[in-house]
């Protein structure tokens, strides 16, 4: 059964994302703008706000960050967000008429219903603007995530030219050579993104960690090798989701990390990283799975069959 569920997980995690409370380096801001706009931190998506333009987000990562809003309609704004900024933060948008940023909300629009309308939205955006650098990267990973490597090469070396340190296309061109079997390439295109982003970039510790956990099952009898490579994918996938801070995407990682604990059988760290989670995403329709796991894990403890 704990295989199954990480396989299951594995796949979730691959579309998506130190030890002690994990909130410790988060402060709560709500951002106050349009209805319907979704909204980033640095690159990691929290949501959309509500029908009153609101969006509450409990733990954002401490630092100095940029906060990224883009509602149908409007041109988007970047906004600097300090690192002590707490409490509600208002972002007004202007709306637009300008041909690239309509057709690259059309192809947001349609990266999740056809992949097709996306490419080609995302296309005529980067027509219109050819340095449209939000455009090239909506592109590159729909044409990734569609397996489309030969077209995704091609749009990752456009992109690069308008923007040639890109660290979160260097963490797709990772996810790209993992798909594609180049251990060596991966692993040198996860860290080449965490360079670029300046240590923050939870994509590519997230690709590393999975890299790390696929090589470990993967070792057979050899209990050694197994066990460094489970401790590296640990190590690299908890730093994603310390980076993630209470992000959606980040939820998966939680249990992908649980369930590694459970293969080394590290019950404890098991059961207080589940336990995080519970504090984190108490709503969560994982939840009452993730109070489960840590009831068989404390029968096990205890030799209960």
């Amino acid at each position: 059964m704990r295989n199954f569920r990480l396989s299951v997980l594995t796949v979730f995690a691959i579309f998506l994302l130190e030890a002690g409370s994990l909130a410790q380096a988060a402060r709560s801001i709500t951002v106050v703008t349009e209805p319907d706009a979704r909204v980033w931190i640095s690159g990691v998506l929290y949501g959309t706000t509500d029908a009153n333009g609101r969006i509450e987000i409990k733990s954002a990562y401490s630092g100095k960050r940029v906060i990224r809003v883009l509602a149908p309609g409007f041109a988007e704004v970047n906004k600097p967000l300090p690192p002590t900024q707490k409490g509600e933060i208002k972002i007004a948008l202007v709306e637009t008429r300008d041909e690239a940023e309509l057709a690259y909300q059309e192809g947001e629009r349609q990266a999740t219903l056809d992949r097709a309308k996306a490419e080609a939205a995302y296309r005529k955006a980067i027509a219109a603007n050819p340095k449209y650098v939000a455009a090239h990267l909506g592109l590159l990973r729909t044409l990734a995530e569609g397996r489309s490597y030969d077209k995704a090469q091609s749009a990752l070396k456009e992109l690069r030219k308008v923007s040639p340190r890109h660290a979160e296309a260097s963490a797709i061109e990772g996810r790209m050579q993992k798909e594609l079997g180049d251990e060596a390439k991966a692993i040198a295109a996860f860290k080449r993104a965490i360079t670029e982003g300046g240590g923050f970039q939870p994509e590519a510790y997230a690709g590393l960690g999975l890299l790390y956990q696929d090589k470990a099952e993967g070792l057979g009898d050899n209990e050694d090798q197994k066990r460094a490579a489970y401790n590296e994918a640990a190590k690299n996938l908890m730093t994603a989701v310390k980076q993630l801070s209470g992000a959606p995407d980040a939820a998966v990682i939680y249990q992908l990390v649980g369930m590694i604990y459970e293969e080394q059988k590290r019950y404890k760290e098991a059961i207080a990283l589940y336990e995080d989670f519970l504090k984190t995403f108490p709503d969560s329709t994982e939840a009452e799975a993730v109070r489960s796991f840590i009831v068989q894990i404390r029968k096990e403890m205890s030799g209960e069959q």
